[in-house]
């Protein structure tokens, strides 16, 4: 099972309807758009799925639905984390429980998460599964002591990285190369950057939208496309950048005129502020996007 688990995966939005309860119909048809576009795997019940502000009864029926609707087609990490480690532990034996391929878990979240209180954390959440375990890092302390006490718990087997600093990537990757761990990028902007520094996959918000042209990018950036790889990148982040006060909003749009795909409006506290841009200028963002990709398959093709 691990060599499945790398490759492009979208943190999958959670849809919800006008109540802010899960949209399960709207969640069937982004995962079955996103199994089409051939994505290496779904990571459910992240912040972009909104898992924290669900409750414990409605996070184990959204990923018994998920993992239902996907049907072993693609791998399926989810997201166990939550304010308290016991409720971590029970989300953790559900998604085993569940079929799912792979648990992930935020660290201890208002308490300072010292190194101690992480490990502990993880500890347990690790213990409750067989299962294969991607912990997040917890900011410095992922290169410190920390990744040689988690490398001694047998099914932690890599990290989902919070970190923008590709310094620290690099430092984690050094730090558990021996173990052979398979890391994951947790943020967009570096989809591409962090490969260079030994991740083995992405995890991000812009795969849901842009599923089959980010995993297209990455790989052939990988496989040499550089000067092309670069040019979607620089797009990428000015669009991160530009849209990161209406986040939400830009995606819930965006996602309705490229897929037909309602993801609602975000839960309380996340805020759905208005949109400045006419339809027809998101679109215009997305498609110069895609438009770098193309260049990039054409290339591939010609080749």
């Amino acid at each position: 099972m691990s060599e499945k688990l790398k490759g492009l995966w979208p943190a999958l939005f959670t849809p919800v309807d006008e109540h802010g309860e899960l949209n399960a119909k709207e969640l069937e048809k982004l995962i079955e758009l996103l199994i089409a576009q051939e994505v290496d795997g779904l990571y459910l019940l992240g912040s972009t799925g909104q898992g924290f502000l669900f409750n414990e009864k409605e996070r184990k029926e959204i990923a018994d639905i998920a993992i239902q609707i996907t049907n072993k087609r693609l791998p399926v990490m989810v997201q166990v984390g939550s304010l308290s480690t016991d409720e971590s532990v029970r989300l953790a034996k559900h998604a085993t429980q569940a079929g799912a391929d792979a648990i992930s878990s935020v660290g201890p979240i208002y308490y300072g998460a010292s190194e101690e209180m992480a490990f502990e954390h993880y500890k347990k959440i690790a213990g409750a599964t067989t299962l294969p375990f991607f912990p997040y890092q917890i900011g410095k302390a992922a290169t410190g002591g920390l990744i040689k006490k988690l490398m001694g718990i047998e099914n932690i087997i890599g990290m989902k990285l919070t970190t923008v600093n590709l310094l620290e990537i690099s430092s984690v990757h050094g730090a558990s190369v021996e173990k052979g761990w398979q890391l994951f990028s947790g943020a967009d902007e570096l989809m591409c950057h962090a490969s260079l520094c030994g991740t083995a996959g992405a995890i991000g918000t812009t795969y849901n939208l842009l599923g089959s042209t980010c995993k297209l990018v990455r790989q052939e950036f990988l496989n040499g496309q550089v000067m092309l790889g670069t040019e979607f990148m620089l797009a990428l982040q000015n669009l991160i950048e530009e849209i990161i006060p209406v986040i939400w909003t830009f995606f819930r749009r965006a996602m309705i005129l490229k897929h037909n795909i309602d993801i609602g409006n975000a839960k309380a506290p996340l805020l759905t502020p208005p949109l400045k841009w006419t339809d027809a200028q998101v679109l215009e963002r997305v498609n110069e996007l895609e438009h770098i990709a193309n260049k990039m398959k054409q290339m591939v093709e010609h080749n």
